[in-house]
């Protein structure tokens, strides 16, 4: 009985855990009300910002579309600095794209804001209201850390789930200031 209970437990948590999966790897942001035009440009460079190898929880990477120019915008940590490179590159090859602004920041490597990095991870998705925004190949929520202070980026379900996150990367020892960009999606 107790071993059928554990293993009724572990396939819950699995599916539980693909359809985290499956909801992280469409940021709520971009998901939207409606239809997607997979044709848009504003899809297919979105579609290739997200699938870059080096892109991960540390990093936060923005786009702007306008006509057929894309400007990119947001940081990475100085390990993923080729991911500023490769971020335009791909968005370069894009059929219909003529020019790429790319304003991506690579963050200095700090090895204090490395160990804020680690503690803010470990807040954040040890709470259990906010452990599914980790799962996925491209997490629902990024941590920037530049300098001691901390940037949340992302999308959460909730005002909640927001305000949660807030307090705990507040609450991680040494930060200078944390700033909540979360949006509800």
């Amino acid at each position: 009985m107790r071993a059928r209970l554990i293993v009724a437990k572990g396939l819950f948590a699995l599916g539980l855990i693909g359809m985290f999966g499956f909801a992280a790897g469409i940021p709520a942001a971009r998901a939207g009300v409606g239809t997607v035009d997979k044709s848009s440009l504003d899809y297919k460079v979105h579609r290739e910002l997200v699938t870059l190898p080096w892109y991960g929880v540390f990093d936060n990477l923005q786009y702007e579309v306008n006509g057929s120019k894309v400007i990119l915008s947001g940081e990475v940590i100085s390990e993923h600095s080729q991911t500023k490179r490769d971020a335009e590159n791909a968005v370069r090859r894009l059929p219909g794209v003529t020019e790429v602004v790319n304003n991506i920041e690579v963050l200095p490597p700090l090895p204090f804001d490395n160990q804020i990095r680690r503690a803010e991870y470990r807040a954040i998705f040890s709470q259990a209201t906010l452990s599914g925004y980790s799962m996925g190949t491209i997490p629902q929520i990024h941590i920037i850390v530049n300098g001691g202070h901390v940037t949340l980026e992302g999308t959460v379900m909730n005002q909640m789930d927001r305000n949660i996150a807030g307090i705990v990367a507040n609450s991680v020892p040494d930060v200078f200031s944390v700033t909540n960009n979360l949006k509800i999606g």
